[in-house]
């Protein structure tokens, strides 16, 4: 089984890696060739499996036609510029979030990989504007930020491509993830972490928005199941929409305080300061919180039990890493 991801050099990327090369199959089959592609070279562990690891812009057809021409079976799109650093760049932002997946399409396309498996991190950015309290796979796309647009822009292709029999292709629609470690990134969503993160380590988390605000999250163990199960799910099962909702929980940001509050202790919530962001509340608050994902889990995708199981597993595998 030849497997295939971009952004690999990614939080999720690095993630999956590691699931693949421990797993050493996908589908049933063993794991034979990975080609690893980013803007950056991609670590790696020890490792038997032949690796190629590329390294350039997503959005050169030159690049994705040197990726694809091991014809890989599964190819995981995961590359992309997070919320905030897209609407503050949006040539960046549809240079890799939209042209990249566009080349992608074409290379595939161009090299007849009907039966390749194309899973594409999608995201909950893609919903906006006027919602019901719970929204459905069906839900109109009407993002509210250059992020969600792109995104959707880039499942729409994905779409179609599979509907005209060019590629067999999966959108899995990411809640937010949490917790995540390492540094706050350029995600409008990034404080979601830090607030359950920097002050387990004695520093100070800033909270850009009110406490009554809700998200729909889920584990970085969960989004990165999902992907692998993934490359399970049959085309028939699939119809003629290729993209879904994961089962995520939702949660508000009080919550998220009364948890760090409870595992951490007053000395760890009292390090979370208050600093209203308009800019931030306006994109975070443009995604739904409520969703119905009766389709994604009749699918075989799992969820989360709750946050404090979330945040536990957080500190588990934090405290694993330090001690390495």
């Amino acid at each position: 089984m030849h497997v295939m991801i971009t952004g690999a050099a990614g939080f999720l990327g690095q993630r999956l890696v590691h699931q693949l090369i421990e797993r050493g199959a996908l589908k049933g089959q063993a794991l034979t060739r990975l080609t690893l592609l980013d803007h950056v070279k991609t670590a790696l562990p020890d490792t038997d499996v032949p690796v190629d690891i590329h390294t350039g812009d997503l959005a050169d057809p030159a690049v994705i036609q040197a990726c694809l021409a091991g014809r890989p079976a599964v190819i995981y799109h995961l590359a992309a510029v997070v919320s905030s650093a897209a609407e503050a760049d949006l040539a960046l932002g549809m240079q890799v979030n939209f042209d990249a997946t566009r080349q992608l399409l074409e290379g595939c396309a161009a090299l007849s990989l009907s039966d390749t498996r194309l899973i594409m991190a999608g995201s909950v950015a893609a919903y906006g504007g006027a919602l019901p309290d719970t929204v459905t796979d069906m839900t109109a796309l009407v993002p509210q930020n250059s992020y969600g647009t792109q995104k959707a822009m880039a499942e729409l292709l994905i779409n179609d491509y599979s509907r005209r029999g060019l590629i067999d292709g999966l959108v899995l629609r990411l809640p937010t993830i949490i917790v995540r470690p390492g540094r706050p990134n350029a995600a409008a969503s990034s404080f979601a972490s830090s607030l359950l993160r920097e002050p387990f380590k004695g520093e100070v988390a800033v909270c850009p928005v009110p406490e009554s605000l809700e998200m729909f999250v889920m584990s970085p163990g969960c989004v990165v199941a999902a992907l692998l199960h993934g490359a399970d799910v049959p085309a028939s099962a699939l119809s003629h929409s290729r993209g879904f909702m994961l089962p995520g929980i939702t949660i508000s940001v009080a919550q998220m305080l009364d948890t760090l509050e409870a595992l951490g202790g007053p000395e760890a919530s009292a390090l979370v300061r208050h600093e209203p962001d308009p800019r931030i509340e306006a994109i975070v608050g443009s995604w739904p919180a409520r969703f119905s994902t009766d389709r994604a889990r009749a699918l075989g995708f799992a969820g989360d039990t709750d946050l404090t199981a979330i945040v536990q597993a957080f500190l588990t595998d934090d405290a694993t890493v330090a001690s390495a």
